[in-house]
């Protein structure tokens, strides 16, 4: 086989991997809001530097949970998980100069409270009203939590 002909084959087979990782990715972002109301949520790793460390994703809201998955990723999985009762919004903000090219455009960037520490989400004001209204919602002495004293 000629090399002009071994690179055009390179080339459509890294092409068809490339449409397949495509479709991977939309029938599971349709699978994933079959279950319950999904939103876009970045989270931002621990220890990163300012400005850095946002890896963009889905938020979904389960019965008693909030569910993170990376938007790139073809895992049905959650990445991460937090339980209404063990979670606290704390405060937000608008999000910085040298952060609004790796989060979405208009979304505030929001502390919360969670047993492991605080924890920086971005997202949009509408869905951010909707976590508030979600994590309010806890029947009474359903394990909330509280200020600490």
């Amino acid at each position: 086989m000629a090399l002009w002909q071994w690179l055009v084959d390179s080339a459509g087979f890294v092409l068809l991997l490339v449409l397949v990782y495509a479709v991977g990715l939309v029938v599971r972002r349709r699978l994933l809001s079959r279950h319950g109301g999904t939103f876009e949520l970045s989270v931002r790793t621990p220890d990163a530097d300012s400005g850095r460390g946002w890896i963009l994703g889905l938020g979904r809201y389960g019965g008693e949970d909030v569910e993170w998955f990376r938007i790139f990723s073809l895992s049905p999985w959650p990445k991460r998980t937090w339980y209404r009762g063990h979670l606290a919004y704390e405060s937000q903000r608008p999000s910085a100069d040298n952060e609004r090219f790796t989060l979405y455009e208009g979304h505030v960037v929001v502390v919360c409270r969670t047993d492991d520490g605080p924890v920086e989400m971005a997202m949009s004001p509408s869905a951010l009203t909707g976590l508030q209204s979600w994590l309010e919602a806890a029947p009474p002495g359903a394990g909330a939590r509280r200020e600490p004293s």
